[in-house]
């Protein structure tokens, strides 16, 4: 049986002309860290690269933080994401 991953937020809204994505936490991100996103007929996995609140870096963000971070492909409102 496949390892159940983490969930560790959802998709909220998506920026295609930047590629970036808003992601609701429910479980602290680090930078470097890899997720996997899925929704649809979209499943992948990358490293997150750069986090922002606010238009501010930030290196870790904790559960209730709304995130803005690039994404290697577009994404839906409603993507669930998940620890990788």
């Amino acid at each position: 049986m496949p390892e159940e991953k983490e969930q560790i937020g959802k998709i909220t809204h998506y920026f295609s002309k930047i590629s970036v994505a808003v992601l609701e936490l429910t479980a602290p991100l680090k930078v470097g860290e890899k997720i996997l996103i899925k929704g649809g007929e979209i499943s992948f996995e990358q490293e997150v690269d750069s986090m922002q609140v606010e238009h501010k870096e930030l290196e870790e963000a904790k559960a209730g933080d709304a995130v803005g971070l690039k994404t290697a492909q577009s994404v839906r409102p409603g993507y669930l994401v998940f620890r990788a």
